[in-house]
């Protein structure tokens, strides 16, 4: 796997917001756009920075034309099945797919590739628990091997579904057994592996029970009825009522 050129995502708005405040006309370029939806924002996420660094074009920097690469030889099997099951262009769909085959030529993804990903984006902290727990929900039939289009179709719930696709897929993450119910135990071991791979020089300064504190208020919100454990239903209803969680939501986007 090639090394990444770009700066590691700690600095690009991440878990803990902008600490820079950067000027949103610097960050986004010239006039804002919708977030998620423009190819800068697509550029934010490692997994598409992972999959694009070995498709440019030796010694350039990665930028916006990197998902629309003029010349694609690569073509996935059904490709237009693909382009109806999720939201990216025809020509989106090839670039991926390019990248995808240049680092994995077999095909599939295997949890060790994610390990490695995540470490080289994160180095700061340890993101190996948090990996792991990616790669369980992206891996459904929990084969232990991601096929491009498992994966492309996850990446465009994430980056471009509707609220509702994205709490689901969120649901999923946070129910590591996949018994259809999320644990306080459960929801603080995720939130715990985003902590340790944010690291420790994150600002500002995190305390060691932070992600137990933040568990705790969520938990106290979505657990309705009391029992115990969250439903999707409860997950959904409550965190589409609460701007709160919804923002916290967000930041979970940031580390995809």
């Amino acid at each position: 796997i090639q090394p990444w050129k770009e700066e590691t995502k700690a600095s690009d708005g991440s878990l803990l917001g902008d600490p820079g405040h950067t000027p949103l006309s610097k960050k986004e370029g010239v006039k804002w756009q919708r977030p998620r939806l423009s190819r800068q924002a697509l550029m934010r996420c490692c997994l598409i920075k992972w999959i694009l660094s070995s498709t440019a074009p030796q010694g350039s920097d990665s930028s916006d034309s990197e998902l629309e690469l003029s010349t694609v030889r690569h073509q996935p099997e059904g490709l237009d099945q693909l382009q109806a099951q999720t939201k990216f262009t025809k020509k989106e769909l090839q670039s991926l797919y390019r990248g995808f085959k240049n680092e994995c030529p077999t095909g599939l993804v295997d949890e060790d590739t994610f390990k490695l990903i995540y470490s080289q984006f994160f180095p700061q902290g340890d993101a190996t628990t948090y990996a792991h727990f990616l790669f369980n929900a992206f891996d459904a039939d929990g084969n232990g091997a991601i096929h491009f289009e498992d994966f492309v179709v996850g990446l465009s719930i994430l980056l471009r579904g509707t609220v509702h696709e994205k709490l689901k897929w969120a649901f999923n993450l946070y129910d590591i057994n996949k018994d259809g119910y999320i644990t306080k135990e459960e929801m603080l071991a995720i939130m715990k592996s985003i902590y340790d791979m944010m690291g420790r020089h994150t600002y500002p300064i995190l305390r060691e029970d932070a992600p137990a504190e933040h568990v705790e208020r969520f938990f106290q919100k979505m657990d309705r009825n009391k029992d115990g454990v969250v439903t999707i239903e409860e997950f959904l209803e409550t965190c589409q009522k609460d701007e709160n969680i919804m923002s916290s939501m967000q930041l979970f986007e940031n580390v995809i």
